[in-house]
């Protein structure tokens, strides 16, 4: 699906949104700053929400810039979230991750922007399993202590430019991270390890190095000069 961008006019954007999903409508929070060039997709983890406080971290440095909007929604119901297999459905999440993809390129109310996605634990799955099929659609990702080997083979088909941030101390996932790495089909990915953070990036200036870091790729690719 194609998309025009342009950096429009129009004033500052906040609102609750509602997004139809498969017969079910998720909660969202929308936030466009006047003259946002990018727009930016939160794809949180399992047992997560939009309310997320890391993401939301993340999210206001993102708007802090004045180039970028974000959209934080939530990837299951309620009743579905009590499901902890739900949790992990890979499939289920690129599903809905979509659903609010193609909310944005539809509704008439929302600018058109060029569009990232921000992936943290299993929504980095669900970001680079969207943008596997998403082509030009999508111009950037990040995964924050993501787990991008659930998305599988669709790795390969990921082309958009795309940033791994994992925690020095997190191991497993740098490992996981690492392989990764090697099968995304992006000529453009790169991994930056956080010294001394753990999964959750708990430990002082961990969060702030990952927006720092999340900041400046979607800028570069969404707002600045390679975004082309």
């Amino acid at each position: 699906m194609s998309r025009t961008t342009f950096a429009g006019t129009y004033t500052d954007m906040e609102r609750e949104v509602r997004i139809p999903a498969g017969g079910v409508s998720l909660p969202g929070d929308l936030q466009v700053p006047d003259g946002a060039r990018g727009l930016v997709v939160f794809a949180h983890g399992s047992g997560s929400s939009r309310l997320s406080p890391r993401n939301r971290e993340v999210a206001a440095a993102l708007r802090s810039s004045g180039h970028l909007g974000t959209l934080l929604f939530d990837l299951l119901t309620p009743e579905e979230d009590r499901d902890y297999e739900r949790r992990f459905d890979i499939a289920l999440l690129i599903e809905r991750l979509w659903s609010a993809t193609r909310w944005l390129l539809e509704d008439p109310s929302v600018p058109r922007l060029r569009l990232g996605y921000f992936g943290a634990s299993t929504g980095a799955a669900a970001a680079l399993g969207a943008a596997a099929t998403a082509g030009s659609t999508v111009r950037a990702i990040v995964s924050r202590g993501g787990r991008p080997d659930l998305a599988g083979d669709a790795l390969r088909r990921v082309t958009a430019p795309t940033l791994l941030i994992v925690g020095g101390s997190d191991t497993q996932v740098l490992g996981l991270n690492e392989g990764a790495l090697r099968a995304l089909g992006s000529s453009d990915k790169r991994l930056e390890v956080v010294p001394g953070a753990t999964h959750l990036f708990e430990e002082p200036g961990a969060m702030a190095q990952v927006a720092s870091l999340s900041a400046a790729w979607f800028d570069r690719y969404l707002a600045g000069s390679s975004a082309v």
